[in-house]
């Protein structure tokens, strides 16, 4: 069972003592067992994951470390310690259980979680240009399984909130906080509307593959402003196309197989959406096509990926015949 009590209290130091208020009855309307069919049966994988002693925790490379083999109780690995490659059931098959993993990846006890996602590609990508996480409180929006939290974790951040209504992901960061025990991270199953009003606690907020899939862009920009303390950097990451400002993509059905993708900008146009939100010094930091080789299909997320979502002839294009994804790393400040 995880203590919320240090986050009600950063809360409230931070002047949000009406979300401190909210948080506890929307933690138990969100992780209600009745909204979703196999809660029950996540909860419980989770609860039968016993506490395993550790000090190996490693947050500031590529896979997030929690453990080592050789920490497994006996029948966490078949009871043979000395034979090489012995079975690591049933944590694996536990681990496997709440698949598909999509950001990542991991290194939970020697299991390597190959996920969905090279996450690791994207902090590289916007890990020296924001602004130091150390002493900072931390919102991460569309968060996923957390795997960027324990990286700004290890960055130095004093405490990262991160929101994602998908409860498969707040299971799978359940499991890995499990493992690596306590720690100022919370994963919690809301969206950024469940946030009241004027909210202005967070040094920081990243949202990064979130704002293409809201209806409106924009309402969603002033609500990540909305969060932000006076002067707070927004971390902005989307997908984007070539042109000039006033360019837009709206897609007429799925993009990329997707159904909730809305609107695509050009840089251009995504930096004058965040100028009439009222953001300032706005930069735009990298900008990358996705590739085959950051977001695929493995073991641990065994359904169709990007690959499958270009065009056979024309990777350039997705299937639908549109631009193949690109992504944009925008970085600004509240005012």
């Amino acid at each position: 069972m995880i203590d919320y009590q240090p986050l009600y209290d950063a809360l409230i130091d931070a002047k949000a003592e009406a979300w401190a208020k909210m948080l506890p009855q929307q933690l138990e309307q969100g992780l209600d067992q009745s909204k979703h069919g196999d809660l029950a049966q996540w909860q419980a994988l989770v609860d039968s994951v016993p506490h395993i002693p550790t000090a190996h925790r490693v947050l500031d490379a590529d896979a997030v470390q929690i453990g080592r083999s050789d920490e497994l109780p006996d029948e966490y690995c078949g009871g043979d310690f000395s034979r090489p490659g012995r079975l690591k059931s049933p944590l694996q098959s536990q681990l496997k259980a709440l698949r598909p993993w999509r950001k990542g990846p991991y290194n939970l006890f020697g299991i390597d979680i190959d996920t969905e996602w090279r996450s690791d590609w994207k902090w590289d990508r916007l890990k020296d240009h924001i602004a130091p996480l150390e002493h900072r409180l931390v919102l991460d929006v569309g968060c996923g399984n957390g795997y960027h939290c324990w990286r700004m974790l290890g960055a130095g951040a004093k405490m990262v909130v991160g929101i994602d209504p998908m409860l498969l992901n707040v299971m799978q960061f359940h499991l890995v906080r499990k493992l690596y025990g306590e720690a100022p991270v919370y994963v919690l199953p809301l969206g950024i509307e469940d946030l009241p009003y004027g909210l202005k606690a967070f040094d920081t907020v990243f949202s990064m593959g979130v704002l293409y899939h809201r209806r409106s862009p924009i309402d969603h920009l002033l609500e990540l402003r909305d969060c932000l303390k006076s002067g707070g950097e927004l971390v902005l990451e989307t997908l984007v196309i070539d042109g000039g400002l006033g360019e837009v993509l709206l897609p007429e059905d799925r993009y990329a197989r997707m159904r909730n993708v809305w609107f695509l900008p050009s840089c251009d146009t995504l930096i004058s959406w965040l100028k009439r939100c009222g953001f300032k010094n706005i930069r735009l930091v990298d900008v990358t096509v996705t590739s085959i080789e950051e977001q695929r299909t493995t073991e641990w997320m065994t359904f169709h990926s990007l690959k499958d979502f270009l065009d056979a002839e024309t990777p350039q294009l997705t299937s639908e015949g549109l631009p193949a994804p690109k992504r944009a790393i925008v970085i600004a400040n509240s005012a």
